[in-house]
């Protein structure tokens, strides 16, 4: 049956296989989930239709059995009567259902041993089911984490150490360029100040030397 071979394709080890090949292990998981649980609704019809038959069998091995039972009953009736012929008829049809009962029990005993059966693979595919479900949240998370490993290691890789280490080293460098440039421009600053010193120093010698001669002038003068 379709559902017995279901269950065997689902099992743990080759759900795990299965993974490995899909593209989309979540929506495969899923399909499989739904899949089992059509194989199962068609078992159950299988099933309710064998328990049917069963109690069929059941039914009419029970009618048999009580009709023998009845004719007995019925012949010594007529016996006691005195109505050997009629006697004979009940006799006849006694033997001809206790027949009939006897073949109705055998079909019975093998209807109910596979009604058992079919129970029994119905239960394994119900428990198969559940377990499933249980098994889907597991392995997705475990998808789901793979994924995000499998990003991370992209990203790690298309960066690399090596790529941060010389970028720290540009980055150092211009560090290193922009300090420097920031000292030229300080003993630029300084070298233009003692400029500015030196002419300032000049104008002030030249005062001198015109207040001494105004002083020199007036002395004159005076005398």
């Amino acid at each position: 049956m379709s559902f017995i071979k279901r269950i065997r394709d689902l099992t743990a080890a080759n759900v795990n296989d299965l993974l490995d090949k899909a593209e989309d292990p979540v929506k495969m998981l899923n399909q499989f989930l739904r899949d089992l649980e059509q194989d199962i609704a068609e078992a159950e019809v299988a099933v309710a239709k064998q328990i049917a038959i069963e109690k069929k069998l059941k039914q009419q091995y029970e009618e048999s059995s009580e009709l023998a039972n009845k004719r007995e009953q019925q012949a010594i009736k007529a016996l006691e009567s005195g109505n050997e012929d009629l006697a004979r008829k009940a006799l006849i049809e006694k033997k001809a259902n206790q027949e009939k009962a006897a073949e109705f029990q055998v079909q019975y005993d093998n209807a109910s041993s596979i009604a058992e059966q079919l129970r029994t693979q119905l239960q394994g595919m119900k428990d198969e089911f559940a377990n499933m479900k249980n098994k889907k949240a597991i392995l997705i998370a475990r998808v789901e984490a793979a994924k995000a490993q499998k990003k991370i290691n992209k990203t790690v890789s298309s960066f690399g150490a090596d790529n941060a280490a010389k970028g720290f080293a540009r980055m150092t460098e211009k560090v290193l360029e922009i300090e420097a440039e920031a000292e030229a421009s300080k003993e630029l600053k300084g070298l233009n100040s003692s400029l500015e010193d030196e002419l300032a120093a000049l104008e002030d010698s030249g005062i001198d030397e015109e207040l001494a001669e105004l002083k020199a002038r007036l002395a004159k003068k005076g005398e």
